[in-house]
């Protein structure tokens, strides 16, 4: 893979994860669980590796906020992180692609004749489709825990939305504030299974 080729990869990634940050109207938040994990069993965490959000084998300060703000979310629901033996791995990733909406709609417009019997103009009305063609980014977050022990997948948050510029100043909070939507779909407590407080 040539050096371009990898600089605009991660340069996809980092500004996916800069997100749905942006988005408008906030992210659309889905998960997913196992229903035969037992949540009750598991207390500790730590994050997968490879991360998939640090694809390249590196770090950047995106990467590093999005797991600081998962990290704090998994310690707001009791969950310890241990790096040794864990009983979650938590793994992160972040995409972005380009959309295209295509709007169509009903508009009204006049065309004019004269009448040489009444010797005036006319107003005749008649309809048509006005179509508009939008295009923008799409960003993608994706939060998943995976038992340790059976390397298995037990849950899973997606966050989508629409992304937009950021200053540079916002983009932490609104990384936190993707996190945190995702999390909020997260029900278990460390350790006892019961239904988790939000932070």
């Amino acid at each position: 893979m040539t050096l371009i080729a990898r600089l605009s990869r991660r340069s996809l990634l980092m500004a996916a994860t800069l997100l749905l940050a942006a988005c408008a109207t906030g992210p659309r938040v889905t998960s997913d669980v196992d229903p035969s994990a037992n949540f009750a069993q598991y207390r500790t965490f730590a994050f997968y590796a490879p991360l998939a959000i640090e694809s390249q084998g590196y770090a950047t300060l995106t990467s590093g906020r999005t797991k600081d703000a998962a990290r704090a979310q998994m310690e707001a629901r009791g969950y310890v992180y241990d790096e040794k033996s864990p009983d979650l791995w938590l793994n992160l990733n972040a995409y972005m692609q380009e959309k295209t909406d295509v709007v169509s709609t009903p508009e009204v417009d006049y065309d004019y004749y004269y009448s040489y019997r009444a010797r005036r103009y006319f107003a005749v009305p008649y309809w048509r489709d006005r179509t508009d063609v939008y295009k923008y980014t799409e960003g993608t977050l994706n939060v998943d825990l995976v038992d340790a022990k059976q390397n298995r997948l037990v849950w899973t948050g997606v966050a989508v939305g629409r992304v937009g510029r950021t200053k540079p100043e916002e983009r932490g909070a609104k990384i936190d504030a993707a996190v945190s939507e995702i999390f909020l779909r997260y029900p278990y407590r460390a350790g006892s299974g019961a239904t988790a407080v939000a932070p």
